[in-house]
């Protein structure tokens, strides 16, 4: 099935237009771990109860489409690790049976992000939630392709995102440490004067190279740079990209 990248945003710190992040795919470097965007488009109460991840989500959300298509695109929400960092605290007061903040917990479950670009933009349409491990990219892209199979005349908005783990977990895990968020809104093609792609799942080689950003980073990296042809190797898999004009 060919798949229309209509518009893109992402954001990391230091990384906030199209123009930084053109700049950043020429000359790669990894993403910087420290910063949270601020959000002022959403309500200062809903604004203040949002983890940093959710910020960085619901940024590149909301400025990954126009105001039309945010209340009426399908979306899919992928993070690897989501809000767990706040969870911390939480799991800590009820190992010291202590009562635990039910708006904090809703703000750490794993479809929070979903339920307040909802709630911030008005969109009523289906949404799906993952976490797929190191495939996290790979596994929220098939969904959005899957929300397009079943309603091939509705866009459909990717965002992906992490932030650094919490000490309690980073050792647990080989990965680059970073925050950031990547939107794509995705469309079948019409067969128009227009970009699309295909995905391919393969067997990873055996000497695949591990990244130092996250794949979201580097499927926009090469998308930015034209290339036509390119893979993202994870220890589990190899997703092919082939683009067409």
């Amino acid at each position: 099935m060919k798949t229309v990248l209509r518009s893109w945003c992402a954001w990391s710190p230091g990384l906030e237009t199209a123009e930084q992040w053109t700049a950043w795919a020429k000359a790669p470097q990894p993403l910087a771990s420290e910063g949270v965007p601020d959000a002022r488009f959403l309500p200062a109460m809903l604004r203040r109860r949002c983890t940093p991840l959710s910020k960085i989500l619901l940024k590149v959300a909301r400025d990954g489409c126009n105001e039309a298509e945010r209340s009426q695109a399908r979306t899919v929400f992928a993070s690897r690790h989501g809000s767990i960092n706040e969870s911390i605290g939480l799991l800590e007061n009820v190992a010291r049976g202590e009562r635990i903040s039910p708006a904090t917990f809703s703000h750490t479950v794993h479809n929070a992000q979903a339920g307040l670009f909802s709630i911030a933009m008005g969109n009523r349409q289906a949404s799906s939630s993952l976490a797929g491990r190191e495939d996290s990219f790979g596994s929220g892209l098939l969904e959005a392709l899957g929300h397009l199979e079943r309603e091939p005349e509705r866009p459909v908005l990717f965002v992906m995102g992490d932030v650094p783990l919490d000490p309690v977990f980073a050792s647990l895990l080989d990965e680059p440490a970073c925050a950031y968020g990547v939107a794509l809104l995705l469309a079948r093609s019409e067969g128009k004067d227009e970009e699309s792609f295909e995905v391919a799942l393969e067997r990873p080689p055996p000497d695949a190279k591990r990244l130092a950003w996250p794949p979201a980073a580097e499927f926009l990296r090469l998308w930015i740079a034209g290339s036509t042809s390119f893979s993202i190797s994870t220890s589990q898999h190899l997703w092919r990209f082939t683009r067409q004009e």
